[in-house]
């Protein structure tokens, strides 16, 4: 089963980041019970760099949301120090957002995952910034970021690759690097280690109204590359009716037909094919065209839909 991380407290909402300067418990609280209500497995709370209050701004987030839920927290800074904090009071497996191959990063974040007994987060990324390629993001897992988890004795079931998800708008060339780097992650260890993708950075800057379609249907095919959890909105209930047809393999409507069929092709390194689209449905017709933009095979425009 998917693990869902809700995304939405996030120090880069103005109303999250008023709650956190003026440490509003009710409002914090109401978000995370909201999340949970949705189907959230586990609780993101970002609260910025906070290199001046990070430790008083971890501590204070961590007691407020587990007064009124026992779900697992993810605790998503730069600052180690406000970590650990937060990894002191915990009452679950806390899960640490985020390290990378960044030397300084490895060093200061890795360490306390193991110390806790915490899930950690692990980008593919070092001080230049994202490999283009899934190859490249590969060699970075196999030659940092799992040899360190190795000789800290960090068990691969805590380890969560992130491949990191660029936006279509631009980028979108990226996608299926993405997709093949997830798939591959799955295969450097036995066990294998854990994957995870901020889903919304796919539409990033993306018109509003389009970015579920496109976040959705990309996560049907991320989970059928492997992954085991996604950085995701849980309040998006079109998203979690893709989740609910994939994981049930629905195929009782045409769109779930079609849902299943995309999770099948790409769990089999395969693409759709238009036959195996009813272009007489409106939204499969969308699904479809989303597929295309995700592929690469298509230059994502704001219009796409309607072209």
């Amino acid at each position: 089963m998917l693990t869902i991380i809700g995304e939405n407290i996030h120090i880069i909402s103005p109303k999250v980041k008023a709650a956190f300067e003026a440490q509003d418990d009710k409002f914090i609280q109401g978000m995370a019970l909201k999340q949970v209500k949705h189907g959230a497995h586990v609780l993101d709370l970002n609260i910025g760099p906070q290199r001046k209050r990070g430790v008083e701004v971890m501590g204070w987030i961590v007691d407020a949301v587990q007064a009124v839920t026992d779900t697992p927290l993810s605790l998503d800074t730069t600052n180690p120090a406000a970590i650990e904090a937060g990894l002191k009071k915990v009452k679950r497996q806390a899960m640490i957002n985020s390290t990378s191959a960044d030397p300084e990063r490895l060093e200061s974040i890795m360490p306390l995952a193991a110390n806790y007994n915490a899930k950690v987060i692990a980008l593919t990324m070092g001080k230049t910034g994202i490999p283009t390629t899934a190859d490249a993001r590969v060699g970075m897992a196999m030659e940092v970021l799992i040899p360190k988890a190795m000789e800290l004795g960090i068990p691969m079931s805590n380890l969560y690759l992130d491949p990191l998800v660029l936006t279509v708008n631009g980028t979108q060339e990226h996608a299926p690097e993405t997709l093949n780097a997830v798939r591959f992650f799955k295969q450097l260890t036995d066990p294998p280690p854990m994957t995870v993708v901020g889903l919304s950075n796919i539409s990033n800057s993306v018109p509003n109204e389009g970015r579920s379609l496109i976040n959705r249907t990309f996560l049907v095919m991320l989970m059928a590359a492997g992954l085991d959890a996604a950085i995701a909105d849980p309040l998006d209930e079109q998203q979690n009716k893709f989740i609910r047809i994939v994981e049930g393999r629905d195929t009782s409507t045409g769109l779930g037909n079609l849902l299943v069929t995309l999770y099948d092709k790409t769990a089999a390194m395969e693409q759709l094919e238009p036959s195996e689209v009813d272009m007489k449905d409106p939204e499969q017709v969308d699904v479809w065209k989303t597929v295309q933009i995700l592929y690469n095979k298509v230059i994502y425009a704001h219009s796409y839909l309607r072209m």
